[in-house]
């Protein structure tokens, strides 16, 4: 079988791709796998190095305000159509999925009047635009939070698969991880990061209060600043900082550090939540007001309203507003324990292999 995966822009577009393709891969060893995006943006990058082939196209988003990039965006992407039917008639996929991101529209709308099978994955509670669109023409829609289900209009095609999740997450338990970290099994671990670039503001306010209660924190602090910002909030701190903090520019082993956390704060990105979910643990949204439509707030909103997460949005954040939150639940083991509860309910671990099942269902019946 032959598939074509589509999507990209940014690392919450290409990395469910990726997952998916593997899950593919997994089940079919001998599946051909292509991938299609753009020169620039991430996949350009992240699917070489995965070792599947990419071909690209010349597209670009929509601005909001019209003015004469939009129609230079308009001629690119009509121009792009023929591009795109080339590599699908010279490729010849048995089914095509998406993944998100303005890359994947005309991708995914020129197999589905081929009559193609298409598939589109929507990681965020609030769809994208370019999903809303294409789920009046493709023959099904893999959803990640149930919020998003009465956003699309083809609700009948709408099935909740949640957020392909990397495997490695589950596969270590809270003892070794914390032995690696040199952590003790009975002191508290609180985990902040904002992404894989850093969140300035966070940065700023984590700072802030490692400066008036670093004496004060009855538990162990990982901060991840983000490449960029690293030296910036050293220099902002002006405290010596005790063993029980520490304070890295990026966080590689990941896996670790989650698998020994007891509280999270964090972005409210797809794929952050959905792993969060998936381990139970209790979290401390805050939203990035940055992106798109607003999603990452609907992300942590799905979170807070089953009582899984915190949410504290950017404006509302200070020093002693997050030092309280974190505190209150550090203090309170039962609450911890609830929101743990809580959030398992909503992971969903086994997500790559639903959606590759919800795929080879329309395969067959498109085939009938």
């Amino acid at each position: 079988m032959k598939y074509i995966i589509s999507g990209g822009g940014t690392g919450g577009h290409i990395y469910p791709g990726l997952a998916i393709a593997k899950e593919i891969k997994a089940k079919e060893p001998d599946a051909e796998i292509l991938f299609v995006g753009t020169r620039h943006g991430l996949e350009s990058k992240l699917v070489p190095r995965e070792g599947y082939d990419i071909k690209f196209i010349d597209v670009r988003g929509f601005k909001r305000k019209l003015s004469f990039d939009t129609f230079k965006t308009m001629f690119k992407l009509f121009k792009s159509f023929g591009r795109i039917m080339k590599i699908i008639n010279e490729f010849k996929p048995d089914a095509v999925i998406g993944t998100g991101g303005y890359v994947c529209g005309p991708v995914v709308f020129s197999a589905a009047l081929k009559k193609i099978p298409t598939i589109i994955h929507e990681q965020n509670a609030f769809p994208g635009v370019t999903n809303k669109i294409l789920a009046r023409y493709v023959d099904a829609v893999a959803i990640s939070f149930e919020e998003s289900r009465k956003r699309f209009k083809a609700k009948a095609k709408i099935t909740l698969t949640g957020n392909p999740i990397r495997k490695e997450v589950f596969e270590l338990d809270r003892k070794t991880a914390r032995s690696r970290l040199s952590i003790p099994d009975n002191v508290p671990l609180v985990v902040i990061f904002g992404g894989s670039l850093g969140a300035e503001r966070i940065n700023e306010c984590v700072a802030d209060m490692i400066n008036s209660h670093c004496n004060d924190m009855p538990y162990h602090l990982i901060l991840s600043t983000g490449m960029k910002h690293y030296d910036e909030v050293m220099n902002k701190i002006k405290v010596k900082l005790p063993p029980t903090i520490r304070i890295e520019p990026y966080i590689y082993n990941m896996v670790e550090v989650l698998a020994s956390s007891d509280v999270v704060v964090c972005r409210g990105g797809a794929i952050t939540v959905s792993e969060i979910s998936a381990l139970g643990l209790p979290s401390i949204i805050i939203p990035s007001p940055y992106v798109a439509e607003n999603h990452q707030e609907y992300n942590a909103r799905a979170l807070e309203q089953r009582g899984a997460a915190v949410v504290i949005l950017e404006d509302q954040l200070n020093p002693d507003i997050l030092y309280g939150q974190i505190n209150k639940l550090i203090s309170d083991k039962d609450l911890r324990h609830k929101m743990h509860i809580n959030a398992k309910k909503l992971g969903i671990k086994d997500s790559a292999a639903r959606i590759y099942s919800l795929l080879k269902e329309i395969m067959r019946s498109k085939s009938l």
